[in-house]
C-alpha cells in the first residue's frame, strides 16, 4: 500500500531544511570512476542502500532519502524490492523537480543470471522494475553461479562478466562492476576481459578494515564501494556471545563521537570516506535516515581516524560469509575469510 501523502507530508519540511543546509556531498567526498559514460564522473560516496529495507515503507524511505539529500541509491535484483525502489525513486524525483541525471543507480545481477543467455533478461527485469531506461553502475553480485540443471552454487563469473561488457555497450548500463570477489578472480576478470571493472562493491567497516585490499584496487584505478558500513549493528548478521560488541555501541566509537559532536553512525560514515571510498547505509526510519546523511557536516580529526582504525587490531570480524551455504570457499588470501 503506498503511503506518500500521509508519510511525506510530516517528512518534506524537516528534509527540506536539512537538504538545504548540508548541500550535495563536496568533491572530495566523490569517488571518481575510470570507467564509462555516465553523465556522474564520479560516484556520490554517500548513498543509501536498500538491503532489508522494512518492506512496508520501502517506496517511502527512498523518496525520504531524495529529500534528504542523497543522490546515490543502491539496489539489487535479489533484494526483492526493486519495484518499490523504483516508485520511491519516480516520486522523489518528481517532487523535487529532478532528472533522472541527477542521480546514481546501482543494481546488482543475481547468481541465478549468470549463463550469459540469461544477463540482457536480468537487466531488462532490473529496468523495467526500476522504471528506469539504464543503470549508472551494475555489478555482479558474487562470484558465485547456478548450474544449469542442478541449479548448485559454483564458482562461475567470467562468462557472466563478458556478457555484462556487451550490455555496457548497448548504453543501458553506464558502468560494470563486482562485488564480493577475492584477489585472485579480481585478477581474472583482469586479464581475461576488455574492461577493468569501475567499482568493487565488499562489506567494510571498523571490525573489518581491509586496507591492503582496498588501497591495491585504487592503484588499479578501481572504485570501492563499503556495504553494512554499521557492521553488526545490521541484525541480520545475528551476533553471537563472541562477537564484538555492537559497532555503533564500542566504546572507541562512543568516545570519538562525544568528542566531535557527531553520532557513532556519523563517525563511522565519515571513517570510511575519508578513506577514499563510497558507504551505503541504510535505514528505513526517518530519522536514521536523516542522521546519516549528517555524516557530511561531521569533521573527524586524524588522531580520531587512528582511533578508529585502531578498532581492529582488538576485533576483526567478518559478518558477511556464505561459503558454507553455497559451498564454495569466498574471499580467498582476505581478511576474517
Amino acid at each position: 500500500m503506498m503511503l506518500f501523502p500521509s508519510f511525506l507530508s510530516l517528512l518534506l519540511s524537516a528534509t527540506a531544511i536539512a537538504a538545504a543546509a548540508l548541500g550535495s556531498p563536496p568533491d572530495d567526498l566523490q569517488q571518481p570512476l575510470n570507467e564509462g559514460t555516465s553523465q556522474f564522473s564520479k560516484i556520490p560516496s554517500l548513498g543509501f542502500g536498500t538491503w532489508n529495507l522494512d518492506k512496508s515503507n520501502v517506496s517511502e524511505a527512498v523518496s525520504a532519502a531524495l529529500h534528504t539529500g542523497y543522490r546515490h541509491i543502491d539496489c539489487a535484483a535479489i533484494y526483492g524490492n526493486q519495484k518499490a525502489v523504483g516508485k520511491g525513486i519516480a516520486h522523489g524525483l518528481k517532487s523535487l523537480n529532478l532528472d533522472r541525471s541527477d542521480i546514481w543507480v546501482t543494481s546488482k545481477l543475481w547468481n541465478d543470471h549468470h549463463d550469459p543467455s540469461l544477463v540482457e533478461e536480468a537487466l531488462t527485469q532490473t529496468l523495467r522494475d526500476l522504471g528506469l531506461a539504464y543503470l549508472d553502475l551494475w555489478l555482479m553480485h558474487w562470484p558465485v553461479g547456478n548450474a544449469p540443471v542442478t541449479g548448485k552454487s559454483q564458482l562461475d563469473y567470467l562468462q557472466a562478466w563478458h556478457a555484462m561488457e556487451k550490455m555496457h555497450k548497448t548504453g543501458r548500463v553506464r558502468n560494470i562492476g563486482l562485488s564480493n570477489f577475492s584477489p585472485a578472480q579480481l585478477k581474472d576478470v583482469i586479464e581475461h576481459s576488455d574492461t577493468i571493472p569501475a567499482v568493487h562493491q565488499f562489506e567494510v567497516h571498523p571490525y573489518l578494515p581491509q586496507t591492503k585490499w582496498i588501497k591495491y584496487q585504487q592503484k588499479l584505478g578501481i572504485s570501492v564501494t563499503a556495504y553494512s558500513p554499521f557492521a553488526n549493528t545490521n541484525p541480520t548478521y545475528n551476533s553471537g556471545k563472541h562477537d564484538p560488541p555492537l559497532l555503533l555501541t564500542n566504546s572507541d566509537m562512543l568516545a570519538v563521537a562525544a568528542k566531535n559532536g557527531c553520532t557513532t553512525a556519523q563517525v563511522a560514515l565519515v571513517w570510511g570516506m575519508r578513506r577514499g571510498y563510497s558507504v551505503i547505509p541504510k535505514s528505513s526510519h526517518v530519522d536514521h535516515i536523516k542522521e546519516n546523511f549528517g555524516a557530511l557536516r561531521c569533521h573527524l580529526e586524524e588522531v580520531d581516524l587512528d582511533r578508529v582504525d585502531r578498532i581492529s587490531k582488538k576485533y576483526l570480524k567478518r559478518f558477511n560469509n556464505p561459503s558454507k551455504g553455497y559451498g564454495v570457499k569466498l574471499f580467498d588470501g582476505l581478511e576474517d575469510a
